[in-house]
C-alpha cells in the first residue's frame, strides 16, 4: 500500500525536500549506521491543531497549527514556534529535522523540534495574539514539556509569547513550570545573554571561518538579509569587529551603502518600529539587487530557500553564513562550492541560540543562575569546539562543512537510536 503522506512524498523545492537532500548526501559517510538512516527521513511525531480564537469584534477565527517532533533519540524535542502567514507542515518537519542535526552537531542533550501557526500576528491585537498563544499551548499541551519537548521563540515570536505559553502550560498542569519552554522573560526564568546569543553564534563561526580563509574582518564589507534578532545582533558584532556594514535587506525593501550604514543612526529606528523602511541614511537599492552587493561577507537571516541557483551565481562573497535556517537550495550549494565560495551551513552558524536556550533549561532546573560574560564565555567555548570537530571531518572527508556537520550530527542521532534499539 503506498502513502501518501508529505513526508513520503514531499513537494518540489520544498524545506523539507531541501532536508531529504541533505541526508542523501551525508549517507555515504555514515558506515554500518546507514541501515538507520531511514530513521531521519520520517518525523517520529507530527501534530496539527485547530486554533479558534474570539477576535476584537465578538466573531470566530480558526488557524492552522503545528508542533512537529523529529527525532528525540537524544533527548527531548527542541526547537521554535513560528507565526507567519506561510507555514505548512512541511516546512516545519523540516525545520525540526534541522533541529535534530543542530543539536546533535553542538552535541546539546536534545532531539529535534519544531512549532509553527499559519497566521499574519501584524494584523491581530496584542489580546487576540496571547488568546491565539494560550489556545496554540493548550492544544500543543499533550506533547510539549521540560523533559518532552521545549518550545522557544522563532520567527514573529518573542519573549511575551513565550511567557504566555509558559504561564498556560503550568495552569494547565496545576504547577509553575518555567523550563517548559525558554526564550522567556529574565523575571520568569528566562537567561541573560539569550535575545543575541543565535546572533552572536554567527559571528563567533564566521570570526573562525574568515580566520581559516585569510580573510581579514577589519574591513571586511558585509551584507545582511533579515535584520531582525540574529541579522541585527550578528551586523553589530562584524561592525565592532572592524567590517563594513555596507547593505541589509528586509520585509520593507533593501539599502545600500558602499561607505557603510550607521548602526548608530539605523538601530534606534529599526527599534521603534521594527523594520529599515525610511531610513535615510542609504540608497534604496530594488531588492533583487541585494545579491549583486559587493561584499566580503553575506549573512542570509531571513527565511529558508533564499539562495537560488541564479542568485548563487551572482553572488560576489567570499563567506556565507547562514543565519536563517535553510536559506540555500541544494543546487545553489554545489554552484557555490564550485566557485569556491565558503558557506558556513545554518547548522552550526546559527547553533547559538538553542546552545543558550540548552544553558536556560539547565538553569530552570538548577534555580542557579550565570551572568552574561558566563554564558557569552560557555558559548563562544561550545561554538568553536563543535566547528573545530566538524572542519576536522570536512578536511578529512574532502566534503563541504555542511555535508560534514551532517556526518558528525547524524552519526551522533544513528548511534543512540542503534544502542537504544527499537521497542516494542
Amino acid at each position: 500500500m503506498t502513502s501518501n503522506l508529505s513526508f513520503v512524498h514531499p513537494s518540489p523545492d520544498s524545506p523539507w525536500q531541501t532536508y531529504l537532500s541533505q541526508v542523501d548526501r551525508v549517507t555515504p559517510y555514515l558506515g554500518h549506521l546507514a541501515r538507520w538512516v531511514e530513521t531521519l527521513k520520517r518525523p517520529k511525531r507530527a501534530l496539527i491543531v485547530d486554533i479558534p480564537i474570539e477576535l476584537d469584534d465578538g466573531t470566530v477565527a480558526h488557524y492552522e497549527g503545528f508542533r512537529v517532533q523529529h527525532n528525540l533519540s537524544r533527548g527531548p524535542g527542541k526547537g521554535g514556534v513560528r507565526y507567519h502567514p506561510a507555514v505548512t507542515l512541511e516546512e516545519v518537519m523540516a525545520l525540526a529535522a534541522w533541529m535534530s542535526i543542530k543539536n546533535a552537531a553542538v552535541n546539546l542533550p536534545y532531539g529535534g523540534a519544531k512549532g509553527g501557526v499559519r497566521v499574519e500576528p501584524k494584523q491581530l491585537s496584542l489580546k487576540e495574539l496571547e488568546r491565539l498563544t494560550r489556545r496554540y499551548t493548550s492544544e500543543i499541551g499533550l506533547i510539549i514539556g521540560p523533559q518532552q519537548d521545549i518550545p522557544a521563540p522563532d520567527v514573529n515570536t518573542n519573549a511575551q509569547v513565550m511567557a504566555w505559553m509558559m504561564d498556560t502550560y503550568s495552569m494547565n498542569t496545576g504547577a509553575t513550570s518555567t523550563g517548559v519552554v525558554t526564550g522567556k522573560p529574565i523575571h520568569l526564568g528566562g537567561s541573560l545573554g539569550r535575545v543575541k546569543a543565535t546572533g552572536r553564534g554567527v559571528f563567533v563561526t564566521g570570526r573562525e571561518a574568515a580566520r581559516r580563509i585569510n580573510l581579514p574582518l577589519d574591513g571586511a564589507r558585509v551584507a545582511v538579509q533579515g535584520f531582525g534578532n540574529v541579522g541585527s545582533s550578528a551586523a553589530e558584532l562584524f561592525v565592532q569587529a572592524g567590517a563594513q556594514l555596507v547593505a541589509i535587506q528586509d520585509h520593507t525593501g533593501t539599502i545600500f551603502n558602499g561607505g557603510g550604514i550607521e548602526l548608530a543612526d539605523l538601530m534606534p529606528m529599526v527599534q521603534r518600529q521594527g523594520s529599515i523602511g525610511g531610513f535615510t541614511g542609504a540608497e534604496v537599492i530594488p531588492d533583487e539587487d541585494f545579491w549583486d552587493v559587493d561584499c566580503d561577507i553575506l549573512i542570509p537571516a531571513a527565511l529558508e530557500g533564499q539562495i537560488t541557483p541564479a542568485r548563487a551565481q551572482r553572488l560576489k562573497a567570499k563567506l556565507v553564513l547562514e543565519g536563517a535556517n535553510g536559506p540555500t537550495l541544494p543546487e545553489a550549494d554545489d554552484i557555490l562550492a564550485e566557485r569556491g565560495v565558503l558557506v558556513v551551513p545554518d547548522v552550526i552558524c546559527n547553533a547559538g541560540g538553542v546552545t543558550v536556550s540548552y544553558f536556560e533549561w539547565v538553569q530552570d532546573f538548577s534555580s542557579f543562575f550565570w551572568t552574561e560574560d558566563e554564558i557569552n564565555v560557555r558559548l563562544e567555548k561550545i561554538m568553536i569546539g563543535a566547528l573545530r570537530r566538524i572542519w576536522d571531518t570536512a578536511d578529512q572527508h574532502r566534503i563541504s562543512l555542511r555535508t560534514a556537520t551532517f556526518a558528525v550530527a547524524c552519526e551522533r542521532i544513528l548511534t543512540a537510536r542503534e544502542e537504544r534499539g527499537l521497542y516494542p
